[in-house]
């Protein structure tokens, strides 16, 4: 029978995390607390730390160190593993903690597939937690108090939580049967147009699932195809590698379109939204980049648009990406503009900087007859992209299972 696994440090946790199993099992949920520590003491847990920590890569005494946060890093390691070897055991995962906690027991729960019920409490949850979360749909829950004893606070934070977990676990969603298969779009406001038009029209074949390509929404997608769930993917939207290019704040790291590369997935991609880097309110936007066009989206979001010299850099960087692919790509670039707000009489409007762009992909990706580069005289939004885009991605997926 599966169980709800109860996350946390038995060493410094122990009667929360038994308060959690404690209600959770009064909901009629079976679970089991996995005790964690990484400090000498005598385990109430179901499952004692040593256990975990034999299955760190390099043994249990990879988790034995004087230093607090090595060994809780080793463990957070030893954890991931142990989760994964008992994923058909696990019905949902919880866990409670400060810093250190939540950063060992949410790296497990990343490691499960999209669906499984997690949820952390956490005292750091009502800051940033896009370094926990990633592309996981990880429920954070602040604690209010610290996770350092039971009080009257602490035991209705810690109660709620353990009910929505139960909640979750007791009230699964059925599946709907579906015979489409999914694919992966990417879009941001300023390609909406083209993503809504290419979905619309591909739905009546596939399960079309969008990402708004803020950083983890392109890490999700990629976390997707490595998973072996998305069977061809339209990134009409790789506005996230001029963020980690340049430096904005919804870069989704150095391993943008590396899915593709590993999986071979059908691919059509394009240059949506790379007229642009992503900053919070204006005055976020660094120093250095004073006198750069700017464009206030709205007061949490000012755009700044790249210039020709970033473009290169951001064109040489796609094309290395695109030349490690095996799999069919084919990549298109919109001569009448990269999205909405460059176009003519827009203010991002700029055809030097988007040549920039498209001539560096051209001079670097290595086209063959699987690999092809091609302009298209229209901008992103354009109905003769749609066009051209549906005509690519039909070409890719030919012989597709």
């Amino acid at each position: 029978m599966k169980s709800v696994l109860i996350v946390g440090s038995g060493d410094t946790k122990a009667a929360e995390l038994g308060y959690i199993k404690d209600v959770i099992e009064a909901a009629g949920v079976q679970a089991k607390f996995v005790d964690v520590g990484t400090t000498p003491h005598v385990s109430q847990g179901d499952v004692h730390p040593e256990e975990v920590a034999a299955h760190h890569p390099d043994g249990a005494q990879a988790v034995e160190s004087t230093d607090r946060g090595v060994a809780v890093a080793a463990m957070a390691v030893a954890l991931e593993r142990y989760v994964l070897a008992h994923a058909d055991e696990i019905s949902g995962i919880i866990g409670a903690g400060g810093s250190g906690g939540t950063a060992l027991a949410t790296p497990a729960m990343r490691a499960l597939p999209v669906g499984v019920p997690k949820l952390m409490v956490s005292t750091v949850a009502s800051g940033d937690v896009g370094a926990y979360v990633g592309p996981a749909d990880i429920a954070m829950m602040y604690s209010v108090t610290d996770v350092a004893g039971l009080n009257r606070i602490s035991r209705q934070v810690l109660g709620n939580a353990a009910n929505a977990m139960a909640g979750m676990v007791a009230n699964s969603i059925p599946p709907i049967p579906d015979d489409r298969r999914s694919i992966g779009l990417t879009m941001f406001g300023v390609t909406t147009p083209l993503v809504t038009r290419l979905a619309e029209d591909l739905s009546g074949r596939f399960d079309p699932l969008v990402f708004h390509a803020t950083g983890t929404g392109g890490q999700s997608m990629e976390k997707l195809i490595d998973s072996g769930l998305v069977v061809g993917v339209l990134d009409m939207t790789t506005t996230e590698i001029a963020d980690h290019i340049v430096g904005g704040v919804l870069s989704a790291g150095p391993d943008r379109i590396g899915a593709i590369a590993r999986t071979s997935v059908p691919y059509v991609g394009s240059v949506g939204a790379l007229d642009m880097v992503n900053f919070g309110s204006p005055d976020t936007v660094p120093t250095r980049f004073s006198g750069r066009n700017l464009y206030v989206h709205n007061p949490q979001v000012t755009l700044m648009r790249t210039t020709a010299s970033e473009n290169k850099e951001i064109g040489e960087f796609i094309a290395a990406k695109l030349n490690t692919c095996e799999g069919p790509v084919r990549f298109l670039l919109p001569e009448g503009g990269v999205s909405m707000i460059d176009a003519p009489d827009q203010p991002f409007h700029d055809p030097e900087a988007d040549e920039a762009l498209f001539a560096a992909i051209e001079a670097n990706v290595v086209q063959t007859d699987n690999r092809v580069v091609t302009r298209v005289a229209a901008n992103i939004n354009d109905e003769a992209f749609v066009t051209a885009a549906l005509a690519a991605f039909d070409d890719v997926m030919k012989g597709s299972n």
